[in-house]
């Protein structure tokens, strides 16, 4: 594939590809453009080929994935040599885009939560394969595991998820209750 094609696929796949870099940098808005912007110099000056061996997404989502651990890990030896004692904490998703946040559904922020107290890997295969549309073999590539290990953490996610939302309903209807009943004589 020569650059001019690579390009165009690229441009393509950039909104999947902002997408996964932003779960790869825990949502954070800043460091996903700056790790999407070294994937992208790392293709074009040839220090990430794609050589046709899977799906030029599954690559590409494989290239972003290696490049946020290494900027996170760079970040992270940075602020220890620098002498600062600040370990980088996951960001809250309310952060910079709160107001987006506020603007969707409360089924789905329960939902976007759940997820995001989900162990990094279920959390990582749950994504690529809901909302970047790869199968369990491609999320597998992308994340350097076994399709079996891709599989366990699917399913465990899942189940995860389920009993998080089930949970969470319990509690919203039995508070909500509580409230609505409050004076109620039993």
């Amino acid at each position: 594939m020569d650059i001019s094609e690579l390009k165009v696929e690229l441009e393509k796949l950039h909104s999947a590809s902002f997408g996964w870099a932003l779960s790869c940098c825990r949502h954070n808005r800043a460091d996903a453009e700056e790790v999407l912007q070294t994937v992208y110099l790392k293709i074009f000056d040839g220090k990430a080929r794609y050589r046709g061996d899977c799906k030029l997404q599954t690559w590409l989502f494989a290239v972003i994935r290696h490049t946020a651990i290494t900027e996170r890990r760079r970040a992270l030896l940075h602020s220890l040599t620098v002498g600062a004692v600040k370990l980088r904490t996951a960001r809250s998703s309310f952060g910079m885009e709160a107001e987006a946040e506020l603007e969707r559904s409360e089924i789905q922020k329960r939902f976007q939560l759940a997820l995001a107290d989900l162990p990094a890997r279920q959390h990582e295969t749950l994504h690529l394969v809901f909302y970047q549309d790869l199968t369990l073999r491609e999320a597998a590539e992308v994340m350097g595991i076994s399709i079996g290990s891709a599989r366990r953490h699917y399913e465990r996610g899942k189940k995860r998820l389920r009993q998080a939302l089930d949970r969470e309903d319990l509690d919203y209807a039995v508070n909500w209750r509580r409230k609505e009943n409050s004076g109620a004589v039993l």
